[in-house]
């Protein structure tokens, strides 16, 4: 990936003509002509056609971007499609907030997707479950060149589990899950087609039925997480103490981590950015949010997915979830926005490409929690529905 060096701060630039801000971002991120067509939108109905079935035109929704990132001591602008202007306003305004206490820190997991293979009819599940472990390296083997392009980037198979589901409507069941490293791709082509191929070797090991073969999309094994320290002074105002707004935001959170009706609200704000920066770069937003919902539910009670505290003199916030993303194949190749819009995120592989997004969904989170234990969430939300009456 790339490195800017100059600044992501961009003072005023709400102010300025849509040709000016497009002026300054294809200067900052030095992109071509293709690239600045490329803002138009960058589909077209032969495109369209390609990518969907009994395609009928083209539906249009917004680029925005939101400045003012630091990413790991990256200076970043961050590509957005979404039709809600206090998401870009607010987001921008909390990655400008984070840059007080050096912007957001990230990190990630092996790109690990897993892919579930359910028996049914077996006659004898511990028995099964014992003769599949046992011939573990054999099964994977089986399968390992069917991907010779994951595997020569370092990606490939990493590990088969067996869990027992003993009280389901239609019985007991056994579930393999297959674990790849799929590297710079989403993945789920390259699981499912796995999943398929072992299924018959699982039935006659098990003695059972192979039905569903499929990825989940809880990929709790490839994670990602953004965290942010920033002075409480930062937050001060003629109107507020800057203390007492990080005490609030604490508070908000902890209302959002004991109460799942406030949680689903609060969770909902983290996809406002998630699915923003999502949708830019061509990911699967629905895959996204499947996984990030199932996690904030995975010890039985769903809970926000963030954490904020504040100790001495500094707030402290983090946010971890599952991120399946890619940078190759589907729609990061065939949409030229796509392209141009990761191209201004300095070509990030898929680890990468899922810290920045993570720390997007922290900054809206951030943003969503100021206002509302301040001036409250409506004031700057109003006022920019506003301007569309213009």
């Amino acid at each position: 990936m790339t490195t800017n060096e100059h600044s992501s701060r961009l003072t005023g630039f709400y102010n300025q003509t849509i040709a000016e801000r497009r002026d300054v971002i294809a200067a900052w991120a030095e992109f071509d002509a293709a690239d600045r067509s490329a803002l138009d939108g960058g589909l077209d109905e032969n495109m369209a056609d390609r990518l969907v079935e009994n395609a009928i035109g083209l539906f249009s929704l917004p680029l925005a971007v939101a400045p003012n990132f630091v990413i790991n001591g990256r200076e970043i602008i961050i590509p957005l499609v979404i039709e809600e202007p206090s998401v870009v306003a607010a987001m921008a305004n909390a990655a400008r907030l984070a840059r007080a206490g050096g912007g957001f820190r990230t990190g990630s997991s092996e790109p690990v997707m897993i892919g579930q293979m359910q028996l049914l009819d077996v006659p004898n599940p511990a028995a099964a479950a014992a003769r599949i472990l046992d011939e573990k390296e054999a099964l994977l083997a089986q399968i390992a060149d069917l991907h010779p392009t994951i595997r020569k980037l370092g990606g490939g198979l990493r590990d088969l589990q067996v869990r027992f589901l003993n009280d389901t409507p239609a019985g007991a069941m056994l579930v393999v899950h297959l674990l790849m490293d799929t590297r710079d791709a989403m993945g789920a082509n390259a699981i499912n087609t796995a999943c398929e191929t072992l299924a018959p070797e699982l039935e006659a090991l098990s003695g059972g039925r192979a039905l569903l073969r499929i990825l989940s999309n809880l990929s709790d094994q490839r994670l990602a997480w953004a965290e942010c320290s920033i002075p409480v002074s930062a937050f001060a105002s003629d109107e507020y103490d800057g203390e007492d707004v990080a005490q609030g935001i604490y508070e908000a959170n902890a209302f959002a981590l004991a109460d799942p009706y406030r949680a689903a609200t609060h969770n909902k704000g983290i996809f406002n950015g998630i699915d923003a920066v999502a949708l830019a770069t061509g990911q699967d937003w629905r895959a996204i949010g499947a996984g990030g919902h199932a996690y904030a539910a995975r010890d039985g009670h769903y809970r926000a997915l963030t954490a904020w505290d504040v100790a001495q003199g500094y707030l402290y916030g983090r946010l971890e979830m599952p991120l399946a993303v890619g940078t190759v194949g589907g729609m990061t190749r065939l949409h030229p926005a796509v392209r141009t819009n990761l191209r201004l995120l300095g070509d990030p592989n898929a680890r990468e490409l899922a810290e920045i997004i993570v720390a997007a969904g922290l900054a809206q989170n951030l943003a969503a929690l100021r206002a509302l234990v301040s001036e409250g969430i409506q004031r700057g939300h109003m006022a920019l529905h506003a301007r569309r009456q213009r």
